[in-house]
């Protein structure tokens, strides 16, 4: 008699250790303290953890972490959580962060959708940011992008009413699956209008990897949706 096996949840990210710098290294040595959170499964005490109540922002997948660094220093009286999965890029934010002497910032190095299941609170969150999350542009991968029914949920428990969910991608058929998915959804309502896409707000950083696409003619579609209910 075979026994049958747990069905193991589809991971939206791949798991890249990459080789650290020294500085990265010492970063994680030094800095992880004050910077880096241990993942439990728990609610989070956000106001213990930034000694506050302030307006609070999560970026998910903040890759090496140059906007987040960008919009905490520009925004000292708001909090801010960032969420990645990439070893350098965590240290190479803890850096950037020490060296602006930031400190409006707190990092975990988990599973984004493990982090909104288990330990974010309910309409705790202004914002959530996912800036060029991971394509999957092969059709047999699609099951792996994060923005999917599941995750439209989970952001609405989230966020407060009347926050923001900001999303940009450079692949423009992945944009218009994630405007499919949250006009669906009865929850958000489009800051643009429905089935539009939103300028650019300058509240999102232009990246030098974003310049240099925009040199070479690809597009960014960006989408705003707030929540409603």
């Amino acid at each position: 008699m075979s026994v049958e096996q747990p069905q193991r949840p589809i991971r939206s990210y791949v798991l890249r250790q990459g080789r650290l710098t020294e500085g990265q290294q010492r970063a994680f040595q030094e800095l992880w303290p004050h910077y880096g959170l241990t993942p439990e499964p728990r609610l989070l005490n956000l106001v213990a953890l930034f000694g506050r109540q302030a307006p609070l922002t999560l970026e998910i997948g903040f890759g090496n972490g140059e906007a987040l660094a960008q919009i905490a220093a520009r925004h000292p009286y708001e909090d801010f959580l960032g969420v990645e999965v990439h070893t350098p890029g965590v240290g190479h934010l803890m850096l950037k962060l020490a060296e602006q002497e930031t400190h409006n910032v707190r990092i975990l190095q988990t599973d984004a959708m493990q982090l909104l299941r288990q330990q974010i609170p309910e309409a705790s969150l202004n914002r959530v940011l996912l800036y060029f999350p991971d394509p999957w542009h092969k059709r047999r991968h699609h099951k792996r992008r994060i923005v999917q029914q599941e995750f439209a949920d989970l952001i609405q428990r989230v966020l407060k009413p009347g926050g923001v969910i900001h999303m940009a991608t450079d692949w423009e058929e992945y944009a218009r699956q994630m405007m499919a998915v949250f006009t669906r959804h009865n929850g958000f309502r489009n800051q643009a209008g429905k089935g539009n896409f939103s300028p650019r707000p300058k509240t999102r950083p232009l990246t030098k990897f974003e310049q240099r696409g925009q040199r070479l003619g690809h597009g960014v579609w960006d989408l705003l949706f707030e929540r409603t209910s």
